[in-house]
């Protein structure tokens, strides 16, 4: 499994940090190079691709040296890669670093942009974004938020600050805000509080479902605005499941405008984008007491979420 590396002789490559992967010890090992243990292990790239990449320097020793489609399977040594993607789509829209000093960097990421590498983006992600865009490859996000929710993203900029910044998300010392676009709904009485479990749905990986059980989530939502058959809604999450904001809305009857999972699945995640129609939800603010310089830091997203056109 490929893991971060933990040598200081790996840098980053064009904002993208080494992937790692350490081979087996088993004696009698069946790969006589090096070549014949990727290609069969690592077979999400063919072994033509990873002589290629060997040959262009682009797989490493632990000390930093190239090791070429004819190096030899080494058991027990730590192999270093650098990954990226033929053909990776483009997100046609920029982030906004919206503050900077030297233990925090913070974000505002536009929709459809992921905050770290995965699946199909690699380059096109917040994270080596900003490490590009900043040459600090020690970058970190602190949380994330979904691939097409816009927003508030929070770096740590040095590794020793991580866990601190880390730990305040982990003991809810931090108070966020969202702002949705969903149906209007007037029966409902606001504000109120959703709580529910919430589960990966079973037979979709990529969607949550509500559940029987004890509730593992809190939302409260307010309603703050009106417009014709839409409402903008403040949400403030207690807790931080995947797809929280989303599921709970959906629950209430008021899915969110744009959204492609919920209530039925419109397009899956590896389907081709619809860039002219965002999910409208925005991580709009964020609250909390920074932990390496004990001041109050509070942040509000730059971006505006547009009322769907009325069809």
């Amino acid at each position: 499994m490929a893991r971060p590396p933990k040598s200081p002789d790996i840098p980053a490559r064009h904002g993208v940090s080494a992937s790692c992967v350490a081979l087996p010890h088993a004696k009698g090992a069946p790969w006589p190079l090096l070549l014949d243990f990727l290609a069969e292990r690592l077979h999400g790239v063919d072994r033509a691709a990873w002589a290629e990449r060997m040959a262009r320097g682009e797989v490493l020793d632990d000390s930093g040296q190239a090791l070429t489609p004819r190096t030899p399977f080494l058991p027990g040594a730590r192999v270093h890669y650098y990954r990226h993607l033929d053909g990776e789509p483009t997100i046609p829209f920029e982030e906004t670093v919206l503050f900077q000093d030297d233990h925090l960097l913070v974000a505002d990421k536009p929709h459809f942009l992921p905050v770290t590498p995965g699946g199909r983006y690699v380059q096109q992600s917040l994270l080596v974004r900003l490490k590009r865009r900043t040459g600090i490859d020690t970058l970190s996000p602190i949380h994330r938020i979904d691939r097409e929710t816009a927003g508030l993203v929070l770096f740590s900029v040095r590794p020793q600050d991580r866990n601190a910044y880390q730990a305040l998300f982990r003991d809810r010392a931090v108070h966020k805000t969202y702002e949705a676009i969903a149906p209007h709904r007037p029966a409902l009485s606001f504000p109120l509080r959703r709580r529910s479990r919430i589960e990966e749905d079973s037979t979709r990986f990529f969607r949550m479902v509500e559940t029987d059980g004890e509730p593992n989530s809190e939302t409260l939502v307010e309603c703050t605005e009106v417009h014709g058959d839409w409402a903008r809604y403040t949400l403030s999450p207690v807790t931080g499941k995947r797809h929280q904001l989303r599921v709970h809305m959906n629950a209430l009857g008021a899915p969110i405008a744009g959204d492609q999972f919920y209530p039925k699945v419109l397009r899956g995640p590896d389907d081709d984008e619809d860039f002219a129609e965002p999910l409208r939800l925005l991580a709009r603010g964020i609250a909390f007491t920074d932990p390496a310089t004990q001041k109050t830091r509070r942040f509000e997203s730059g971006l505006m979420l547009r009322w769907p056109e009325v069809s």
